[in-house]
């Protein structure tokens, strides 16, 4: 990197007046940072806000969090996706509850051995909470010293994690929470990944890529892994009260939540076992959708069933229940779900007498 010393005061006095708003950075509380730091993983700032602020109305203290159902945590993050962070942030801050009286510890090694809680989180939160000298790595980071440095490593590879940890520590032995967040802030706003603001940028002159002009072939990737595609069928199974079959997830993708039955095309169904008559299932799906997980694409064929089942004669597993259309907010319903919920109500073929 061209004139080093130059570097942290150019990037850090840049933050400072010009950083974006955000509720996390008005607080110095160490579980509403580490709750920011966990939503922002794979979601953007804009779509957290709102979240983060409805989150912590609701569970304003470690205690409040501690004590919730997990049911009720996962409806507060219903839409954020990527629901084993909600999971593992709620089995962590129990252990925080119970272990260490509901303060947020500020040792690192006792921060990063809670559940969920990886080098990344680690350094955010003990970095901005409590100014450990620990060096954030994610990908706005990765872009950033990549370019700085000319450096053609594989950002991909755990290596090149650790190496880039160790050459940012000297830069996190003072304001290491400010730092970190100037390094991650210019890459979202300046050092983006497609047509980043070279003739904007406050560390131009430390960079060598940008001298080399090389900046648009850095930072350096691995072919990203290709999305598997799962054909599903979604099935409406309609009681004589209006209410519809659902089911909770057994799966470890979405585990916990509710679904209404949805089986892999060409799976056997078990329905005539399961609700004890003959069913039919409509030749042509009602609606159809595409969900997109980070390794893995839904294609969602919804079919309609008949006839109305009798409920009275049923007496269904503990991972199932029949729910009423106007009781939705009781149960955790994936995206994907949710949408299905949507055409329902605006079908006149259910809950319509």
């Amino acid at each position: 990197m061209y004139n080093e010393a130059s570097f942290k005061p150019n990037i850090v006095n840049w933050f400072k007046e010009n950083q974006r708003e955000m509720p996390w950075r008005e607080t110095s509380n160490p579980y509403y940072i580490w709750l920011s730091e966990v939503m922002l993983q794979q979601t953007q700032v804009k779509t957290v806000i709102d979240y983060y602020h409805r989150f912590i109305e609701r569970f304003p203290t470690i205690k409040d969090l501690s004590e919730a159902d997990e049911d009720e945590v996962l409806k507060y993050w219903e839409g954020l996706g990527y629901y084993s962070r909600a999971r593992n942030f709620h089995t962590a801050v129990q252990e925080v509850h119970e272990s260490y009286d509901d303060e947020v510890p500020s040792d690192p090694e006792q921060f990063k051995a809670l559940k969920g809680v990886g080098p990344y989180t680690q350094a955010a939160v003990m970095s901005i909470a409590f100014d450990q000298p620990l060096a954030t790595v994610d990908g706005n980071v990765f872009r950033v010293w990549s370019r700085l440095n000319n450096d053609t490593r594989d950002t991909k590879l755990q290596s090149t994690r650790k190496a880039f940890e160790q050459e940012l520590e000297p830069y996190v032995q003072e304001e290491a929470g400010t730092f970190n967040q100037a390094m991650m802030e210019l890459g979202a706003l300046v050092c983006t990944p497609k047509s980043p603001l070279c003739l904007f940028c406050p560390v131009q002159e430390n960079c060598e890529a940008f001298a080399e002009g090389t900046v648009a072939e850095l930072p350096v990737k691995t072919t990203k892994v290709k999305k598997k595609t799962v054909n599903q069928r979604v099935y409406l199974v309609q009681n004589e009260k209006g209410e519809l079959l659902i089911e909770r997830r057994q799966q470890k993708l979405l585990h916990g939540m509710w679904e209404f039955p949805m089986f892999e095309e060409g799976t056997e169904l078990p329905f005539e076992t399961l609700l004890h008559q003959p069913i039919h299932i409509n030749e042509a799906p009602s609606y159809q959708l595409k969900h997109q997980f980070t390794h893995l694409t839904w294609n969602i064929e919804v079919f309609e069933t008949s006839p109305v089942i009798d409920s009275s004669q049923i007496e269904l597993p503990e991972h199932m229940t029949w729910m009423d259309l106007d009781d939705k907010e009781h149960y955790n319903l994936p995206v994907s779900m949710s949408k299905i919920y949507q055409f329902i109500c605006a079908s006149d073929s259910f809950g319509k007498s």
